[in-house]
């Protein structure tokens, strides 16, 4: 049976015209993902593609003998399939069929040739980067390449995607709101992912949300713990969050907002130092200890360039961070700020990627990813996301400690110091939804001064 899901690979292909666009560094590590570097990238056109889906074509006609057996193979297989994709990108593609027991699957089938134009195109970049760096010394972006080969691989094998999506599943069970398909394991291969159909709205379309009376104030706080559990406390994060690959629905049954977690094909392990130093990294940043921030931005390879670690990673100016992120939200003046002084600190910011651990590169992405969703939502930098993220903190180093503890007391004192600092920001939180709610009634007060009802 996996054979034959196996030859679905290639009867979509030949059945779909569909063309996708190969861009590496987007797809992996696109410096527009750090929301201030923009360099060069390798493509591969579309013509590139939909030729190869052409020529494929062609050599099974319609209606041949050949082209029956491989229709037989498709109704062996499903008892309905959607010709139509349901999505493209880069890699596959997705159709949605019905087993002949009844469920209804996505199909997920890779294209054509991806495995060995993706060879190609990596020497391209290996050529064109090294190329640049002749010609611009201070051009420092040769990471690039490796971590495409390091990451290229691991995306193409569909199975482990699925052991991917397995493992969070497991992991964020205690997240009632979050779903993650099934993975039908007898019918997929390294090329074709038989997965459980889920539909939904994409996380960025508010209309949609309106329509089905989603709250995007629940589900972005929702996202933020998900991604906060994944970095701070399991070190396991999905490094591609863009708004196709997480949807929001209501549950069927229930009509509680789920968001809906997609494309597992490429994560960051995060190792236990850098997980922690992260931790504090971010605690010091949530709670303006300019110390700390210089401290930990260190560990993690900033050197002398700890302020514009901490600016990439909140994507705040520096006198925001000295000021304390959690206080003000983000202004148009800020982010045009931002904006303005990227090209002029690009040689910094190449250094600095130059420097930092390899996982900090799929971090920055994945955090410009989410920081994109925020603000479509109209909910970037609320204090109540930073509250979360601290908890996450909080809980993450308390675990290590409490691991490595030489006695039962010291245990004890770290699950007190815990139990007291999650209090506390528990206490902050509710002080700001009561000041929340004070200026809501001043504010309906003075309208109600100002308006009075007419007689």
């Amino acid at each position: 049976m996996a054979r034959r899901a196996l030859k679905l690979a290639s009867w979509t292909s030949m059945a779909l015209a569909a063309s996708g666009v190969y861009l590496y560094s987007n797809k992996y590590l696109d410096p527009n993902d750090f929301g201030a570097v923009r360099v060069g990238r390798a493509v591969a056109t579309t013509a590139v593609i939909t030729y190869d889906y052409l020529t494929t074509l062609r050599s099974v006609p319609y209606g041949s003998e050949d082209y029956l057996q491989l229709l037989s193979e498709i109704h062996d297989l499903f008892m309905s399939f959607d010709d139509t994709p349901l999505g493209a990108a880069s890699l596959a593609q997705v159709h949605k069929a019905v087993l002949h027991d009844g469920r209804t699957v996505a199909v997920k089938v890779q294209h054509p040739k991806v495995q060995v134009q993706s060879s190609k195109d990596i020497l391209l970049m290996e050529v064109l980067v090294l190329a640049i760096k002749q010609l611009f010394p201070d051009f420092e972006f040769v990471w690039l390449v490796d971590e495409a080969k390091k990451n290229l691989p691991l995306e193409l094998d569909f199975l482990n995607e699925g052991r991917n999506a397995e493992k969070v599943a497991q992991m964020l069970k205690h997240f009632d709101f979050l779903k993650v398909p099934q993975i039908y394991w007898e019918l997929s291969t390294k090329r074709v992912l038989l997965m459980e159909f889920l539909d939904g709205g994409q996380v960025n379309d508010k209309d949609y949300m309106e329509r089905n009376k989603i709250d995007v104030n629940e589900i972005s706080r929702h996202l933020g713990k998900v991604y906060s559990e994944m970095v701070f406390v399991n070190g396991f994060v999905h490094c591609d969050p863009h708004p196709g690959n997480v949807l929001v629905r209501k549950h069927p049954d229930t009509g509680k907002a789920e968001i809906v977690l997609l494309d597992h094909g490429l994560y960051q392990v995060l190792t236990e130092e850098f997980r922690l130093d992260y931790c504090h990294l971010w605690q010091s940043l949530i709670w303006t200890d300019m110390e700390s921030v210089k401290k930990y931005s260190q560990r993690l390879g900033a050197g002398d360039l700890y302020p514009l670690l901490a600016c990439m990673l909140t994507a705040r100016s520096w006198s925001s961070v000295n000021r304390g992120i959690s206080q003000a939200p983000v202004t148009a003046t800020e982010d045009s700020e931002i904006r303005n002084n990227a090209a002029t600190y690009l040689p910094q910011i190449s250094q600095l990627l130059n420097h930092v651990p390899r996982p900090m590169l799929l971090i920055f992405k994945t955090n410009d990813l989410l920081r994109g969703i925020e603000t479509t939502l109209g909910t970037r930098a609320s204090a109540s996301s930073f509250l979360n993220m601290s908890r996450c903190c909080i809980r993450a180093l308390a675990a290590h400690n409490k691991k490595n503890a030489c006695s039962f007391f010291r245990r004890t004192q770290f699950s007190f110091s815990e139990a007291v600092s999650l209090w506390q920001i528990s206490l902050h939180e509710l002080i700001l939804r009561a000041k929340a709610l004070r200026l809501a009634g001043w504010v309906s007060a003075l309208l109600h001064w100002l308006l009075p009802a007419p007689r």
